[in-house]
């Protein structure tokens, strides 16, 4: 949500902006602008697409000379509707500074007041407006740039990541943050910042990374770190794990489908994450994009005897903890958000049923306000792609001062949840840039299964033979996910057959009933079709009114010791007119005749069935999204990192 560029040294300022802020897109916006060093400043800003804001640079007679220094900035509305006047860079008034900004301030309202009184007049309805003029108020005040900018910070409240140029220095960017994403990337002859690296990472990959209450100034061939207490800090520079392949859609038409088509690859990475060091190794053999039996005879051959030899096995560690630490568990309550949520109830599910641990989901927005209360031993595990979802990161706060030891569950290392918690596991999905998440959901559930089987061997509810077995199940999952690309054709029938409808409905049972939440949400994201899910258990209590001639319903059948009474319920809605698809596990039958549509996934362990069941929805989705002309990557109105409450 928002994303920020900035760039200061030898290169073309206008252009490594603008490609910075197209890799940042994915963020989600609805304006954009850029503002270059030149007395006075050169800003210009558009609304609607990135496309309009280059075709005004283009246009600008301004923007064709050299620059060496300049700021970028998508911006999400969150103050003031999507227009000129809101949307970034803002300047100050008395046209001393100018800057962007990712978050939110929180006490804008009285600091705006504050600076009225001091003569301040505003153009915008920005808490961003805010900022710039208490830091131009503060400069002109002291007359010193940094002096300025630690004042400016003892005075914010909320979230914030700031590029900062001021009218008095032609050859130093500044930036500072609290909560919200930053990086600097080191160039040749040049400095480099930004919300996410893969906006820099076309022109360098040695980084710094930007900590939090850290203020820094950059030039041509200069960094200078802050501490919160104004002390200069040393740093060495990092390479970046991400690769230029990583953020370019390669042969594939959109990020969407790259990244559905990377999830044997990705699974089979976090699952290997998961594996004491000594195993990766021999574990590695065991290639996705080969077929079930061949993986599993790769995996057989793994787990071969001798007796004495050490078997591949899961690690307490890749979680930051020890055995001791899952065995204290007495309770799990997840928090997250969108899609995290969903895999935390599939999480629930595998736990209770494998750990016997009681597993309580919560949304992360409602946490802290539902007057939470946690139980010794109560463990809050976060999930988040991001690792920077506000609502999450609040309640990772509130859990923690409540008393709770707090594990997270992120995708990018380094990130404030990943910072604040007592405990962290990194997935293995690498950058995502499409909105609507599949990988780093796969890699969501693919962290829940491993928790749960290590808190039920911790606890001893399972046997070793039942580990290894588990275990063996979910080494095969990458092999099965890669049988399931195949629907990226086989589900066009049924996505012709859905693109027109107003209404859709999930249902299932257990384990099929969250994988169908997921199932609706990546439907309505991408397509604009209203999608609920719904248990099948309660359509008589209410949900079947809905029901009506034609009204499309999708049915998920995976739970041998469910299927019956969920076959039950679609017959329930089909008798009342309901056009009725299904899809499900190869072993559970069904009849033909009852279904418009139908695909079967390969089987596997029922407690794991998810993770194949979400790959004919995701290529709905995405197919859907196609038939009616839209963009499965850019959804409207949604942004990818929602570091806003």
């Amino acid at each position: 949500m928002c994303g920020i560029v900035g760039f200061v040294g030898q290169g073309n300022t206008k252009d490594i902006l603008l490609a910075g802020l197209s890799r940042l897109e994915y963020r989600g916006y609805d304006s954009a602008g850029i503002a270059l060093y030149s007395q006075p400043f050169t800003m210009v800003k558009a609304v609607g697409k990135l496309e309009e804001l280059k075709k005004k640079v283009s246009a600008s007679k301004d923007c064709q000379l050299p620059y060496s220094m300049g700021i970028g900035h998508t911006r999400w509305a969150t103050h003031g509707k999507a227009s000129e006047k809101n949307a970034h860079p803002h300047l100050s008034m008395h046209k001393d500074v100018v800057l962007v900004h990712n978050g939110i301030i929180e006490n804008f309202a009285e600091l705006k007041t504050f600076l009225q009184e001091q003569g301040y007049s505003f153009y915008s309805d920005t808490d961003t407006e805010v900022a710039v003029n208490l830091i131009e108020y503060y400069y002109r005040k002291d007359k010193d740039i940094l002096k300025a900018l630690f004042s400016v910070q003892k005075e914010l409240k909320g979230s914030y990541a700031f590029a900062i140029m001021f009218q008095e220095d032609d050859k130093t960017l500044y930036t500072m943050r609290k909560d919200s994403p930053l990086i600097v990337g080191k160039g040749e002859n040049a400095f480099y910042l930004a919300s996410d690296v893969s906006a820099f990472l076309d022109y360098t990959n040695e980084i710094y990374p930007v900590e939090n209450r850290e203020i820094l100034s950059l030039s041509e061939k200069e960094i200078h770190i802050y501490n919160k207490n104004a002390e200069e800090v040393q740093r060495s520079s990092t390479i970046a794990e991400l690769s230029q392949s990583q953020i370019h859609k390669g042969e594939y038409l959109h990020f969407m489908e790259k990244e559905i088509f990377e999830q044997p690859k990705v699974v089979k990475n976090t699952l290997l994450y998961a594996c004491k060091e000594e195993n990766v190794e021999q574990l590695d053999n065991v290639k996705p994009e080969e077929n079930t039996a061949s993986g599993s005879e790769q995996f057989s051959s793994v787990m071969e005897e001798p007796e004495n030899a050490e078997k591949p096995n899961f690690s307490y560690e890749a979680f930051s903890m020890t055995e001791k630490d899952f065995q204290e568990i007495s309770r799990v309550r997840v928090i997250a958000c969108g899609s995290a949520y969903h895999a935390g109830w599939v999480l629930k599910s595998v736990c209770e049923s494998l750990a016997r641990v009681p597993v309580q989901v919560e949304l992360a927005s409602e946490f802290r306000y539902n007057h939470p209360i946690l139980e010794k031993g109560e463990l809050v595990i976060s999930i988040s792609q991001s690792g920077e979802t506000a609502d999450t990161l609040a309640a990772v706060k509130e859990a923690k001062k409540l008393g709770a030891k707090t594990l997270s569950i992120v995708n990018v290392k380094g990130s404030a949840i990943a910072r604040e918690s007592d405990f962290v596991f990194y997935t293995q999905a690498g950058p995502e840039i499409a909105v609507a998440t599949t990988k780093a959901y796969s890699c969501q559930l693919a962290a829940g299964y491993i928790f749960s089987l290590l808190l039920a061997k911790a606890k001893g509810k399972i046997s070793k033979e039942e580990t290894r077995s588990l275990t063996e199940e979910l080494f095969l999952l990458p092999g099965k996910i890669q049988q399931c690309l195949s629907f990226d054709q086989e589900i066009l029938p049924m996505a012709k057959e859905l693109k027109d409808a107003d209404n859709i409905f999930f249902l299932g049972r257990g384990l099929d009933w969250a994988i169908s939440m997921e199932g609706a949400l990546k439907l309505k994201e991408i397509s604009y079709i209203h999608c609920e899910s719904y248990s099948s258990g309660e359509l008589k209590h209410g949900t079947i009114s809905l029901i009506e001639k034609g009204s499309p319903v999708i049915g998920l059948l995976s739970q041998e010791e469910l299927a019956g009474k969920s076959i039950s319920n679609i017959h329930e809605v089909r008798s009342r007119g309901a056009k009725c698809f299904a899809i499900r596990m190869e072993d559970i039958a069904i009849e033909e005749e009852d279904f418009a549509g139908s695909l079967s996934v390969p089987k596997t362990h029922p407690l794991f069935a998810g993770s194949l069941l979400v790959l004919p929805l995701q290529f709905l989705s995405y197919q859907v999204s196609l038939l009616k002309g839209f963009d499965p990557d850019k959804p409207r109105n949604l942004a990818k990192s929602v570091t806003v409450e």
